[in-house]
C-alpha cells in the first residue's frame, strides 16, 4: 500500500495495481475505484499512515492525538458539559496536582480542543467547537 495522487492532486491509498489500472481508496470518503495507472503517481512525501488516517474526521484525530488517558477525556467531558469552569473549580474536581492539572491544560490548549476564557473574573477553561464535535461523535449523537 502506498499513496498516490491523481492528475488533480487528489490523493489516494493504492490498494491493487494491475496491468492498466489500480484500485485506490479516496481516503477522505471511503470510497473504492479503479483509475488508469497513467492518472496516478506516487505522492512524495506523504506517509501511507497518514493518508490512512485521514478517514477519520479532523475533530476525531485532533482528539485521539491529545488524549492519553481518561482523566484527560474525563476533563474534556466536564469542561463540555459543565464549562467553561475555573481553574479553582477544575483544580477542586479531582485529585491532580497544580502542576499536573496545569500541563494536562497546556496540552489541550496547543491542540485546540480547550481554549481560555474568563470565569467570574477568573482564568478558566472551555471546550472549542472541535471538541464539541468530536465528542458528539464518539458519543453517535
Amino acid at each position: 500500500m502506498r499513496t498516490v495522487t491523481d492528475e488533480s492532486g487528489t490523493r489516494y491509498l493504492l490498494l491493487k495495481r494491475s496491468g492498466e489500472s489500480s484500485l485506490v481508496r479516496d481516503p477522505d470518503s471511503g470510497e473504492e475505484r479503479y483509475l488508469d495507472n497513467g492518472e496516478l503517481s506516487p505522492a512524495e512525501g506523504e506517509s501511507v499512515l497518514e493518508t490512512a488516517a485521514a478517514e477519520v474526521d479532523e475533530p476525531i484525530r485532533r482528539l485521539v492525538s491529545a488524549v492519553h488517558d481518561d482523566r484527560t477525556l474525563g476533563l474534556l467531558l466536564v469542561l463540555e458539559s459543565g464549562g467553561p469552569l475555573s481553574a479553582r473549580e477544575l483544580l477542586g474536581i479531582d485529585a491532580l496536582c497544580e502542576s499536573d492539572l496545569h500541563g494536562t491544560l497546556a496540552e489541550l490548549r496547543a491542540a485546540g480542543l480547550i481554549e481560555e476564557r474568563d470565569v467570574g473574573g477568573e482564568r478558566g477553561y472551555g471546550t472549542t467547537d472541535l471538541t464539541t464535535e468530536a465528542l458528539s461523535s464518539l458519543r453517535g449523537e
